[in-house]
């Protein structure tokens, strides 16, 4: 059976009338101001369908007109496909989902120690966040620091693709690249046309604030759209120095940031699934930082959602938080970024295991850590029943009010199996039980659980010479890359 996530959306900060004023500054926006394409093709596909381009300044304006037809074919619902059934990803406007880190330089080990990833990082940790049971889409966590600059994104495809079982959140950095991810792909699938039939995996394209599009981001859309790959369009805007400070202003800005995207793959490929995504966070005028865990970083969070579920686009959003350790604040930050996305109806909360330091670093053991963190807040969503069973009047009738106990009456037993959250590393023991147990706080028991996790070899989602061949097409897209870049 596919993965079918909770339904969220419970938490509403902007009023419906406020949000047509959002949406109405953002289509005002598009018509009038314009966004930077640095992609000619990009431009003139745009003005072979109505939009107003200064080519001069490589400006275009998108009439309201051209931005409604193209949303039309914008699927709000559709299936991010895993290698196999159960991790196929219904995607609407109302489920809830999970996306693993990403791209962060360094990490910090299981023996405390803080330093540039590697390779092995990215295999180990894909290999533990696979095991990770509320994840349901994987990304590359780490960038390892002893591959190629160019082309690292074919090493990362090979090594996550290869391990995991889930759909793949790629990127790419030229259409060569998503071709290139598409033929190691069809080694698992078949063919490249089971690929584009079936994608098991989806490309991130990261646009620029204030309202730009970068050559490369541009490039690798339409490409990734030819071939009908899903499309997480992208804005990570740094709140009161890339976007206005006012959150309702940044929600404007990242609108029409993305909503242009859009409307280019609908415009290469109508029916192209797009995924309106956020990372953003606010400028910490204390220290000039980005600080993905600030309150204010959830409130723009949980209100982009309600603006992409308004122009039918399901969302991704969620960030890094900023503690360094896995400690007191980075529980609380993960705690509350999670919670709010979850109940914002945030479609795939993002950066959501193991990333810490504003992006920049992963932790082995916060990814256990925030399973954990990820179980409880899911079933805090999940909510509870009220009905004729569950009002329990019969059972109290039974027991009555003599100052009688509950723990022998059947129903009680059902609803602790099936209703009730079961933690893994969480401690809940007196104080001389846990004492007596060696008193270990949460961080030494994620320690243990990931040393376990990853001293169990289990086979990876390919097979041996399925993965062999993938590493030899992702050398050779590398090598030609590399060719590429010199011939310039």
């Amino acid at each position: 059976m596919p993965r079918r996530g909770l339904r969220g959306g419970l938490l509403k900060f902007i009023r419906p009338d406020d949000l047509e004023q959002i949406r109405f500054a953002v289509l005002e926006v598009l018509s009038e101001v314009g966004i930077l394409m640095e992609y000619r093709p990009a431009l003139e596909l745009l003005a072979d369908h109505g939009a107003k381009v200064d080519w001069k300044t490589s400006v275009v304006r998108l009439p309201e007109g051209l931005v409604q037809r193209a949303l039309v074919t914008a699927p709000s619902r559709f299936t991010l496909y895993g290698k196999t059934p159960e991790y196929d990803v219904k995607v609407d406007l109302d489920r809830v989902y999970t996306i693993g880190g990403s791209c962060a330089l360094s990490v910090l080990d299981l023996d405390g120690q803080h330093r540039l990833a590697v390779r092995q990082d990215l295999v180990d940790l894909t290999r533990l966040l696979e095991e990770m049971p509320h994840l349901d889409i994987m990304h590359q966590i780490v960038v390892p620091s002893d591959v190629p600059e160019l082309g690292y994104e074919l090493v990362n495809f090979a090594t996550c693709y290869s391990i995991s079982k889930r759909n793949y959140y790629s990127q790419a950095q030229s259409a060569e690249s998503v071709r290139d991810q598409i033929r190691m792909a069809a080694v698992y699938q078949g063919s490249e046309e089971a690929v584009r039939d079936r994608p098991t995996f989806s490309e991130v394209v990261c646009m620029v604030s204030p309202c730009k599009h970068e050559k490369q981001n541009s490039e690798v859309l339409m490409e990734s759209a030819r071939h009908g790959i899903p499309l997480y369009i992208e804005v990570d805007s740094l709140c009161g120095a890339t976007t206005p400070a006012p959150i309702a202003g940044t929600l404007v800005e990242e609108g029409a940031t993305v909503i242009a995207g859009v409307v280019l793959a609908q415009l290469v490929n109508p029916g192209t699934p797009c995924i309106f995504s956020i990372a953003s966070g606010i400028l910490d005028m204390a220290n000039g930082a980005y600080s993905g865990a600030a309150p204010e970083t959830a409130l723009i969070h949980a209100g982009t959602a309600q603006v992409a579920h308004r122009f039918g686009l399901p969302y991704q959003g969620g960030t890094g938080i900023d503690a360094k350790l896995p400690d007191a604040q980075a529980g609380y930050e993960r705690a509350l970024q999670v919670l709010t996305n979850i109940l914002a109806g945030t479609n795939f909360v993002h950066l959501s295991y193991g990333m810490m330091e504003q992006m920049l670093l992963a932790s082995y053991e916060q990814v256990v850590i925030d399973e954990e963190i990820m179980g409880a807040a899911f079933r805090i969503a999940q909510g509870f029943d009220v009905n004729d069973y569950t009002l329990s009047v019969d059972m109290l009738a039974r027991v009555g009010a003599l100052g009688k106990h509950f723990l022998t009456q059947r129903e009680t037993r059902d609803f602790y199996r099936k209703d009730r959250w079961q933690p893994t590393i969480t401690n809940r023991d007196p104080w001389d039980t846990w004492q007596a147990a060696g008193g270990k706080d949460m961080r030494q028991y994620a320690n243990e659980r990931a040393r376990a996790i990853l001293a169990e070899e289990k086979p990876w989602a390919v097979d041996q010479e399925q993965a062999a061949e993938i590493e030899r097409l992702c050398q050779e897209g590398v090598r030609k890359a590399q060719e590429r870049r010199q011939a310039m």
